[in-house]
């Protein structure tokens, strides 16, 4: 069999392409790249407007598609209208239920100013106006007409008192009529003396007088009345000659706003009741007056919006999302106003586009239903505080009034969270009706090498990168290339793109480089390997110092080179070790030992079992399978999944059987399903490389190699001196189709083909094997016979 040539190895862009120099003359772009379907589905889901048509992203993490969307949203929401403004401000009718008033964008902090001006204005302007001479003489004008009024009931009352010998006294209780003797009052002695016929005339006749007293005392009282209510007017004149031109002047400016005009109007209302708080009292001391009644509360504010907002909330918690209120602790309780209402991110973005992550909202499961709640009644409430169970008594709290809803969501997770939400949650379907999938990886064309092109030079210009030159360029498409393990395929995992051009940046800057070149690629790609691969190379030392048993020559029965990968989060690399079978008499059929020491998964599990299958279709079709064999991956320590070794088990169980020798100068990887075809695996890349560096470092021969599903060839992207040894023949990657193939290339024995008979040609690989099996099971069922016989003797 030909081993694959260079050139099949890995796929090489050509610089000489591109058109441009370097990435300076590319202009950035909003444009999300490689995911027409998901792009369709976010452009459908942010057009239509009808009820719970919000978008679930499903994606792998890395893709970038968190900066994607937003770069997306926010091109598209900038032709939108900006949202308007919002503020809280107090109900003077229902103090604990503050209004949420709507305002046109930038509107919002100007009437914040334009209030306490005029709070501030009205505090100057008040005293000035109760101190003019004028007001002085109207007061006095009325409380003398008061007071004449006064005197004149009291004289009446007093002359009348006195024709009945009595006379009207002011006492601490208020006024009273006491009998006179000789011109004045009565003393308690004298009263003591008087018979109980005088007594009884007197009480009659004074009892006619308290109803005139009574009388002119009501008068009295009403006339005070009338005076207070004539102070009170004049007051209120005063006071609105002093502020209503201030009020005037905003509600020309906010005459079109019915909403604010009837603020203003409760405004002017309240602060003509609030007089006597805004005078300053007698003595001159300026009275304590609470203004934040008047204040404004900004809520929302889209001056500096241009279109509709576009927001990443990254940590997605119940209060950051949907605000609060804040308390203030009193006299031991907590008391809180309406200025100390907080916005949240929901009131931010309302209006426009919110992106959020679905793992990170739904760690706080508050956070998630108060948003399915928000989303199906169309309103936005901030969040009442509740006691703490050890917190001090709330002693005062607000419910404010809510403002309407209107925002398009984003959600991005997995696949699997997002079938979770489907089948858990029995909202999720009817509140994110729009699904955008975004693929890890694209096809590889002209066009998505140039995207590739554009996209770097994005990052380039909004990160004050240097500019990569077209090689440079087609060194990171090519490792966008092995991010896909696909030649015909690039990577979306723009992440990952973006940390090598940054990496990449930072070697350019170190050789005082200008402009990056592939040199810096590469050299930002080494670099990173060798930050992360200590393991791998503890690893092989221990395979060269023979540690661990790992043979690159010679032949062996039984024994093969199998190949796995290990990923220790930031670096996956491959490693060989040796699988190993050994055959013997008996029926108890594969024992696979990590099988039977639980030290393998249920994917290897099933490979095992495949090997069963095989070897029955292929050798039991007129004989008994009968037969004990043993496999184990020697040195494994840390258990085995996967099936990617299936075939390399069969080849050791082939040789064993057969007792034809394997060459340990090739590794093996690839499953094996029960008709004998390989089929393809993950991780070509870091396999071959694994084992070539283990060849490498003990001497390439030019006889080893590693062997590989053929349907995995697309898949190659090896490293440079992988493929510079395979072009000078010091090392060889061989690609099959069947276990024929593999075995006739490990073993150098033809594998066979059945004649017409059903037979295989002597001195085949099958043609062993079977014979081995038909030898054992004969061998099996004499020594049962005999086992029999000596039973009945």
């Amino acid at each position: 069999m030909n081993p694959l040539s260079h050139e099949q190895l890995r796929y090489t862009i050509d610089p000489n392409q591109f058109e441009f120099e370097t990435t300076a003359s590319l202009e950035a772009s909003t444009q999300i790249i490689g995911q027409p379907r998901g792009t369709r589905a976010i452009e459908f889901g942010v057009g239509i407007q009808s009820e719970g048509y919000n978008i679930f992203v499903l994606g792998e993490t890395g893709t970038g598609r968190a900066t994607a969307i937003k770069r997306f949203l926010q091109a598209h929401a900038a032709k939108g209208q900006t949202p308007d403004d919002w503020i809280y401000v107090n109900n003077f009718s229902v103090p604990h239920e503050p209004r949420a008033i709507e305002m046109r964008p930038g509107e919002a902090v100007k009437f914040k100013e334009q209030m306490a001006q005029l709070v501030e204005s009205i505090q100057r302007d008040l005293p000035a106006a109760f101190a003019t001479e004028a007001y002085q003489e109207a007061v006095t004008a009325v409380q003398q007409e008061f007071e004449t009024f006064q005197n004149q009931q009291l004289a009446h009352v007093n002359a009348t008192a006195r024709e009945q010998n009595f006379a009207l006294i002011q006492t601490a209780q208020g006024y009273a009529l006491a009998p006179l003797v000789d011109g004045k009052p009565i003393t308690q002695e004298q009263a003591a003396q008087i018979s109980p016929e005088d007594r009884q005339k007197l009480e009659e006749v004074q009892r006619g007088l308290n109803e005139v007293l009574q009388t002119a005392m009501e008068a009295i009282y009403k006339a005070n009345q009338e005076v207070r209510d004539k102070l009170v007017g004049i007051d209120r004149e005063v006071a609105d000659g002093a502020i209503l031109h201030y009020f005037d002047t905003l509600r020309t400016q906010y005459e079109e706003e019915e909403e604010l005009l009837l603020y203003l109007s409760e405004v002017h209302d309240d602060l003509l009741t609030q007089l006597t708080t805004m005078v300053p009292a007698e003595g001159g001391q300026q009275p304590q007056v609470d203004l934040r009644r008047y204040a404004v509360n900004v809520l929302v504010d889209n001056q500096n919006v241009n279109g509709a907002p576009v927001i990443l909330e990254t940590n997605p918690t119940f209060h950051q999302l949907f605000g609060r209120i804040e308390y203030e602790l009193v006299g031991g309780g907590l008391t809180t106003h309406f200025s100390l209402i907080q916005p949240g991110t929901v009131h931010h973005a309302n209006g426009g586009y919110l992106i959020l992550m679905a793992s990170d909202l739904l760690r706080d499961a508050r956070a998630w239903e108060e948003l399915k709640r928000v989303v199906r009644h169309g309103e936005l409430r901030v969040p009442i505080a509740t006691q703490g169970e050890n917190g001090p008594v709330i002693a005062n709290s607000i419910s404010p009034e809510p403002i309407p809803f209107s925002l398009k969501i984003i959600l991005m997770g997995s696949p699997g969270l997002y079938y979770l939400l489907h089948e858990q949650d029995r909202d999720f379907g009817d509140l994110f009706k729009v699904r955008a999938d975004f693929a890890i990886e694209m096809a590889r064309n002209d066009e998505t090498e140039m995207s590739y092109a554009q996209f770097i030079a994005t990052r380039c210009h909004k990160e004050a990168l240097r500019h990569f030159d077209k090689t440079a360029v087609s060194k990171v498409i090519e490792y966008g290339i092995r991010l896909a393990n696909h030649q015909k395929k690039l990577s979306t995992r723009f992440g990952a793109i973006t940390d090598l051009l940054r990496e990449a940046n930072y070697w350019a800057g170190t050789f005082e480089r200008e402009i990056v070149s592939a040199e810096d690629v590469q050299q930002a790609l080494h670099e990173r390997i060798y930050r992360a691969n200590w393991t791998e190379e503890r690893i092989h030392q221990n395979m060269i110092d023979n540690t661990i048993f790992v043979a690159t020559d010679g032949e062996e029965v039984g024994q093969v080179n199998g190949l796995s990968v290990l990923d220790n989060g930031e670096y996956a690399f491959g490693q060989p070790g040796r699988i190993t079978a050994s055959v013997y008499m008996g029926d108890s059929g594969i024992v696979h030992i990590e099988r039977e020491t639980e030290m393998s998964g249920p994917l290897h599990q099933k490979g095992v079992l495949t090997l069963t299958g095989y070897l029955g279709g292929r050798y039991a079709a007129d004989q008994p399978l009968s037969l004990s064999a043993s496999l184990t991956f020697e040195q494994n320590y840390g258990g085995v999944d996967g099936d990617s070794a299936s075939s390399t088990e069969l080849y050791a169980l082939l040789s064993s059987l057969s007792g034809v020798p394997i060459k340990q100068g090739i590794a093996v990887t690839g499953s094996v399903n029960q008709k004998g075809e390989v089929q393809p695996i993950g991780g070509a890349n870091e396999k071959i490389e694994g084992f070539f560096r283990v060849c490498q470092a003990r001497g390439l021969t030019g006889e080893q190699g590693v062997m590989i599903p053929k349907s995995n060839v697309i898949n190659l992207m090896l490293h440079e001196d992988v493929i510079t040894a395979v072009k000078s023949k010091q090392f060889h990657i061989y690609s099959i189709a069947t276990i024929d193939e593999g075995i006739e290339q490990l073993t150098g024995v033809a594998a066979g083909k059945r004649d017409a008979e059903g037979n295989y040609p002597e001195g085949s690989i099958h043609y062993k094997v079977q014979a081995r099996l038909r030898q054992m099971a004969e061998d099996l069922s004499s020594f049962g016979e005999d086992g029999e016989n000596e039973e009945e003797n």
